[in-house]
């Protein structure tokens, strides 16, 4: 294993904390870095894919933290907008996230390097356009080092023109990540045409974002699908924006084998995977397979292991809650939330071994599918040549703004090969 260097910490934790971060926690000992930097440093070691936990529950983040550091790999924290957003679902959110991350590193000492990010920060109509200036500022207050701006809701065109007029509220320091295609499983898949509009409208105006996540075949949630991943599909529109220096974000890793994973992290440039859904339900102590998906027993319920998770009587509690509210098994998401306050209550032996199922199976992942064993050396490597919070961008600009008005830009969508796919609801 590659260790950290002492002085290397130390000098990457002077310069390598971005303006926010060390104004919130002007004495921590957290390594809190721009999502930049982790892209750049899978990328150096290649072939190699760093874990986006989705922390829906402090257990989860807890856990995560800890089997980072055992991997000495990188890892990007992380909660999407309905989970975390002013209308949330989840107690951590994104205004409070930073703060549990900066704790519990201090606390535990953790000293690999790890991005705040901000997941699908979501974009449907011009109204969320008017909210998202005033709101992701905010974010950035509290301590957030990476965004995505996810657009995909819309068409093309106005997906385009969002992510361009909301990029001067993001800091040039701030990893980006922009999106197209809705994650809808096999229907709507993204197309090499739609990437490319995408990526050369926003390379037009200056902005080189680290990853781009698509609609690949994947889905979010506990649903099994015999579908997951197109890894054909990704590695050809991947190929197809290299010149543009754009990674790969892999959403709704939950639902994939683990060897389709591994092919991910071979054959695209995939440098970012979100796990949301296996994270949660394995902190709760329920039966998952390699899939990440929730078993459920002969009768539809999920399968509680004893000793494992949470406690028999407050998963009672869970279940009746959530009985009582008449949901299926897919919102039971929403429990994070009324049942958070009461989690933290158990004894130490529960609220630890939450944490320890969380641990075992991100270190699993880290090391054994996602390739990212060593990677926190190299995120402080990067950091130390730089010598700045900021490595500058990604890319550089090669497509004529001229040639990407917006009205050019209106004008360029109706010929894109698209299909959006079902309308509904595919939030997160």
């Amino acid at each position: 294993m590659s260790k950290i260097d002492p002085s290397d910490f130390n000098r990457a934790l002077a310069v390598g904390r971005p303006p926010n971060i060390r104004e919130l926690f002007p004495n921590s000992k957290a390594l809190l870095v721009s999502g930049k930097y982790i892209d750049l440093a899978m990328l150096a070691k290649g072939n190699s894919i760093c874990m986006a936990a989705n922390g829906r529950n402090q257990f989860v983040i807890r856990g995560a933290l800890r089997a980072a550091q055992r991997a000495n790999s990188a890892l990007i924290i992380e909660i999407a907008k309905s989970e975390g957003g002013s209308d949330a679902y989840c107690a951590v959110n994104f205004w409070n996230m930073a703060r549990i991350v900066d704790s519990l590193c201090n606390e535990m000492n953790i000293t690999i390097p790890v991005a705040i990010h901000a997941d699908h920060y979501g974009i449907k109509n011009e109204k969320d356009i008017a909210s998202a200036k005033i709101e992701i500022p905010s974010m950035f207050d509290a301590g957030i080092t990476s965004i995505a701006i996810d657009a995909s809701h819309m068409p093309d065109d106005k997906n385009l023109l969002a992510s361009i007029e909301l990029n001067p509220f993001v800091p040039r320091w701030a990893g980006l990540e922009t999106e197209v295609g809705e994650i809808k499983g096999k229907e709507g898949l993204s197309t090499k045409d739609e990437a490319l509009f995408l990526i050369q409208g926003l390379n037009a105006q200056g902005i080189f974002p680290n990853w781009i996540a698509l609609n690949n075949g994947t889905t979010h949630g506990i649903e099994a699908s015999d579908q997951g991943i197109q890894v054909d599909l990704t590695a050809e529109i991947h190929e197809a924006l290299a010149s543009y220096s754009v990674s790969g974000a892999q959403h709704g890793t939950s639902g994939n084998s683990s060897e389709r994973l591994r092919q991910i992290a071979r054959r695209t440039r995939t440098t970012k995977a979100n796990v949301a859904t296996a994270l949660q339900m394995i902190s709760w102590g329920l039966t998952v397979n390699d899939y990440g998906n929730a078993l459920l027993d002969e009768s539809g319920e999920f399968i509680k292991v004893q000793n494992l998770g949470v406690g028999e009587q407050m998963w009672a509690q869970m279940k009746a809650y959530a009985d009582s509210k008449g949901w299926k098994k897919g919102d039971y998401k929403k429990l994070n939330l009324p049942f958070e306050s009461k989690l933290l209550a158990q004894s130490r032996e529960i609220r630890e071994r939450m944490s320890a199922g969380v641990e075992n199976f991100v270190y699993n992942m880290l090391v054994n599918v996602l390739n990212a064993q060593d990677t926190a050396p190299l995120v402080i490597a990067e950091i130390v040549k730089a010598g700045s919070h900021d490595p500058g961008p990604k890319g550089q600009r090669s497509e004529n703004p001229h040639d990407w008005t917006p009205a050019k830009i209106v004008e360029r969508s109706k010929y894109l090969n698209t299909d959006k796919g079902p309308s509904g609801n595919f939030e997160d």
